[in-house]
């Protein structure tokens, strides 16, 4: 087993200790209605987390996995006093702080505590992150509200944590708004915000879903180098088993609510005993490239010379022009998967947004059905646009929300004058295409799951017959056992249609398991590309070689694992 070992995970001596974070029998139900602040269990309504259990010491770090709606999310609200009023309360049990129980403290105490004992880091810096102040102000904001000392030294404090979090030029970074920075940047203004008076505590709710591998990966390594100076204990949610592979202690395996399994990161990882539990780390996609044969059919779409410069009209027209995108070309075949890769701003949706023509390429030809669509216009572009079809990452903003699923499959049929009987039929047939029934046209998209809506997209796609589908991020805030019924079903779809698929990821646990190609990209300009197989296992190039030794947890074989441990039960009970 090629992995670093965690000269942490023998924690006797830091469990001898006092936890700083200890749960116990905690309970969070939804409120009914004009029931705010109700603490009665008996007039509260479902229980959404479960006579919860689990305790974190200093300089710990303890991973919260489960798929949506296990609780994890809630569990972190409720530490830091932040449930919605009005929607969820806390019915039962203690959150102890330094024992100090967090459900039983004034709003001023509680103010207090999420400042010196207590801090979080959210998924998304960007909410995080007020747009109208400058990031320097938000950090201070933070010490002028809950210290006494001076402008003059808080600013020195803010420079000092701004440089312990390896930001470069801080002088600049301080005078920044969030929208100038990278998205790698906010996270580390945010970690730095959390951590600037030292809490004990730091709740990390999905800090690197949002990131590309080398990010996540310096991310971590921050979060880590933090933790190691000033001993902090970490509660790291998250759904990535690569993350949890990379910088886990202990793990808490949740679902619906409920704790399943608990133990040491290896023991959980190689060696799970609950099914459940197995189910998660088997749906963990390997690094290892499935062997596939090469496509054989037709050329659906060809890219030469394909470029896209931002700068050079508009509103930009006095800015130093970007070259986004530069000389690009590849083809895609019918049936085969080709998958694009590359850090944040490495120009892969551009591409994608190009091909689709949601943005004019600057030149380059794009040929779709022996017609070079990157010139046509708007008239002329309308019949084709059915033969080339997106799914985007986040599906709940794809759909209209106040539209039944169904209208909003039949949309694009109607327009291309499809008649309404027909239509159904259609959307009846791309519903059962991607496993969900048939009446889930009369639903709307808030009645199902995430991975469910992104289900729906893609029927939603696939009703138009396109020759191709182009997925960009369509899988990377799936939890992993849906994001592995996603990839199934991508794989299905291509097999049984035909179809061929542009496939836009950061994740290359994802492309090695579903495409047949990959691109690398770095800067606007492919750095690489072959074989899924040869790119993963014999790259030619040294970002290549970066991007895949920054990949978490690279040294695990999840699934290889989760076979042995069913194996050694099924022995075991015999």
């Amino acid at each position: 087993m090629d992995t670093v070992m965690n000269p942490r995970s023998e924690l006797s001596a830091a469990q001898s200790r006092s936890p700083v974070l200890k749960i116990s029998g905690l309970t969070v139900r939804v409120c009914h209605d004009n029931d705010e602040g109700v603490e009665d269990a008996k007039r509260a309504g479902r229980a959404v987390v479960q006579r919860l259990d689990f305790d974190v010491h200093a300089g710990e770090t303890v991973c919260i996995v489960g798929e949506s709606g296990s609780g994890k999310s809630v569990t972190s609200m409720a530490t830091m006093g932040l449930l919605p009023k009005g929607a969820l309360v806390a019915s039962a049990g203690k959150i102890e702080i330094d024992g100090e129980d967090v459900l039983k403290v004034s709003p001023k105490r509680l103010r207090e505590l999420r400042a010196s004992k207590m801090a979080m880091v959210f998924q998304e810096p960007m909410t995080a992150l007020n747009p109208v102040q400058r990031v320097g102000e938000q950090v201070d904001e933070v010490l002028r509200l809950h210290t006494r000392i001076g402008r003059a030294q808080r600013r020195r404090q803010v420079m000092a944590m701004l440089e312990s979090v390896h930001l470069p030029d801080i002088e600049r970074i301080y005078d920044s708004y969030p929208h100038e920075l990278s998205g790698g940047q906010r996270q580390r203004i945010v970690i730095a915000m959390a951590l600037i008076l030292k809490p004990k505590l730091l709740i990390a709710d999905e800090p690197t879903t949002a990131l590309d591998v080398t990010t996540q990966k310096q991310i971590l390594a921050l979060i880590r180098e933090l933790q190691s100076e000033n001993g902090t204990a970490v509660v790291f949610i998250t759904h990535d088993f690569g993350v949890v592979a990379e910088i886990a202690d202990r793990i808490v395996v949740m679902n619906q609510g409920r704790v399943v399994e608990t133990g040491l990161r290896d023991d959980i990882l190689a060696r799970p005993t609950k099914d459940y539990t197995r189910t998660l780390v088997s749906s963990v996609p390997s690094l290892i490239p499935v062997t596939r044969s090469a496509p054989t059919g037709e050329i659906v779409l060809k890219v030469e010379a394909l470029n896209k410069i931002y700068g050079k009209s508009g509103f930009f027209k006095k800015g130093k022009p970007v070259a986004a995108a530069s000389d690009i070309a590849f083809d895609i075949k019918r049936g085969e998967i080709v998958g694009i890769v590359g850090e944040s701003g490495s120009g892969k949706s551009t591409v994608a947004r190009c091909v689709v023509r949601l943005i004019d390429p600057t030149s380059g030809t794009v040929t779709l059905a022996n017609e070079n669509i990157a010139t046509l216009g708007r008239s002329a572009l309308a019949p084709m646009r059915k033969r080339i079809q997106i799914v985007f990452q986040d599906p709940y903003r794809s759909l209209n929300p106040r539209r039944k699923v169904g209208e909003s499959i039949i949309e694009g049929l109607l327009n291309y004058g499809t008649t309404r009987a027909a239509a159904v039929e259609k959307a009846a047939n791309a519903l059962a295409l991607v496993g969900l029934p048939a009446d889930s046209v009369e639903r709307y998209p808030h009645q199902f799951s995430g991975g469910q809506r992104q289900r729906i997209c893609i029927a939603r796609a696939l009703v138009m017959e396109p020759d191709i589908l182009v997925a960009d991020e369509a899988v990377s805030a799936l939890d992993v056992s849906v994001q592995a019924q996603v990839l199934d079903l991508l794989e299905e779809v291509r097999q049984r249609v035909g179809i061929g698929v542009l496939f836009i990821t950061h994740d290359l646990r994802v492309a090695s398991q579903i495409c047949d190609t990959i691109v690398v990209m770095q800067h606007g300009r492919i750095v690489e590309a072959g074989t899924a197989e040869k790119v993963l296992t014999q790259p030619q190039q040294a970002y290549t070689r970066a991007l895949i030794d920054a990949a978490p947890g690279r040294g695990w074989d999840f699934k290889n694992f989760c076979a042995q441990s069913i194996a050694a039960a099924a022995t075991s009970s015999h």
